[in-house]
């Protein structure tokens, strides 16, 4: 009787985690049409089908033509189109032109994922010992690149679909969400001592180089808002003559907002009655005032706390307070594709899932980062300027990929992500 090795386990949960993945991805492209997996609403979005296109790319340019012999490339002009913005593998399509590529089309990327897969798995199943242990670290960062293209998919089309003046649903909602919200419940005041305190991944399991090394950082005593913030909560910013208010805003965001003459976050409207809509990936339907605000950039979360009198929390009093908490809360799920509302409990409520969390830190390295090897030292270390941190994903996330060491980052004015408001006060 043959017994399996613990190496042999290991491959065998790779190959089963990669089908799951890369399963999920095509499952997120099945509502649209491919005349809707080509639409690019902005530069800083892309086409639903760049996105298959460009996770299979990632696989294909850093794991399987590195370490596969013999390995045929599907079509060699597909390094120039999905090749996202790693210099040292060459030149690109620029970002804001990627709808531009109608050649290939969804059906030949469909071909191309098929035929990464299998190669993949034959990389998976019969490579030697030293090829899998120099391929198991990349596939790893592979399945987590294509889990935060997941998430990506589904802001971008989002993004696209609110373009037309019909309000398209990504998909229809299930029956059972049209019911009323429950009220959010009241909002609550998390002390916490601050102190020397370790932030950063403590080294169980996977974690990018920005999350790396775990260091200590030292912190006063703080408080954290029970929830993140609610639609209601910021109409009420709103209907005060927020963003009319100039002392509450950073100077660029105040220009910002009147250069787009923002009143309202991303995909609200006000309708002819007077009352607020929401446009979401399962089409238009009224605000939700029990609901995190979401859609809002770092400006709108910053002067919204500036006029509660509140300030946002930095990442590191975001990771120590959420450093015993589960990661556990409400993530990718086709049926609930938007923030619902937070439940009533003792302590910090979603603090993981619904919304992602400005922060009020700087995208930096940690002291003593160091970014991975080879053309995947590319993957981060070189945007840590300009942008800020957001904390605890969203409802878009998929699930299984977030930890409390997570460092997600954008630039202030970006609004299209699931992107929410949690209040902190010094103590």
């Amino acid at each position: 009787m043959n017994e399996r090795s613990p190496r042999d386990d290991a491959r065998a949960a790779a190959a089963e985690r990669y089908r799951a993945v890369r399963a999920l991805s095509e499952r997120l492209a099945e509502p649209l049409s491919a005349e809707d997996q080509g639409l690019q609403s902005m530069p800083d979005a892309s086409p639903t089908r760049w996105h298959l296109a460009h996770t299979s790319w990632f696989f294909e340019a850093l794991l399987l033509a590195p370490l596969q012999p013999g390995y045929a490339v599907f079509d060699p002009r597909f390094h120039y189109f999905f090749n996202s913005y790693y210099e040292s593998l060459g030149p690109r399509q620029a970002r804001p032109q990627r709808g531009l590529i109608s050649r290939p089309g969804s059906d030949e990327i469909r071909r191309y994922r098929a035929h990464v897969d299998a190669a993949v798995q034959r990389l998976v199943a019969g490579g030697d010992a030293a090829t899998w242990a120099a391929a198991a670290p990349l596939l790893e960062l592979g399945l987590n690149h294509e889990q935060q293209h997941q998430e990506l998919i589904l802001t971008d089309i989002k993004h696209a679909l609110a373009q037309n003046a019909f309000d398209p649903a990504y998909r229809a909602a299930p029956a059972a969400s049209a019911s009323p919200a429950a009220a959010a419940p009241a909002v609550a005041w998390c002390d916490f001592a601050g102190g020397e305190v370790a932030v950063g991944d403590a080294g169980a399991g996977f974690a990018y180089d920005n999350e790396r090394p775990r260091h200590a950082v030292l912190l006063r005593p703080y408080r954290l808002a029970s929830r993140p913030v609610t639609c209601g909560e910021y109409l009420d910013f709103i209907d005060d003559g927020g963003y009319a208010r100039a002392a509450l805003w950073l100077s660029d965001g105040w220009t910002l907002a009147g250069e787009q003459r923002g009143q309202a976050p991303l995909y609200w409207r006000r309708e002819a009655d007077g009352s607020w809509s929401e446009f979401t990936l399962h089409g238009r339907r009224p605000l939700d005032p029990a609901a995190p605000v979401c859609h809002v950039s770092f400006y709108e979360a910053a002067a919204y706390a500036a006029w509660a009198g509140a300030r946002l929390p930095t990442e590191f009093e975001w990771e120590a307070a959420v450093a015993d908490l589960p990661v556990a809360g409400r993530w990718l799920d086709a049926d609930v594709l938007r923030p619902l509302p937070a439940t009533p409990g003792p302590g910090l409520r979603q603090a993981f899932g619904d919304v992602w969390e400005w922060t009020r830190s700087a995208y930096d390295p940690y002291p003593g980062f160091q970014p991975l090897t080879g053309a995947a030292a590319e993957y981060n270390g070189k945007f840590m300027v300009g942008q800020l941190v957001l904390r605890g994903g969203s409802c878009a996330s998929p699930a299984g990929h977030l930890r409390a060491s997570y460092r997600n980052f954008f630039p202030p004015a970006a609004r299209w992500q699931f992107s929410g408001i949690r209040l902190a006060r010094d103590a």
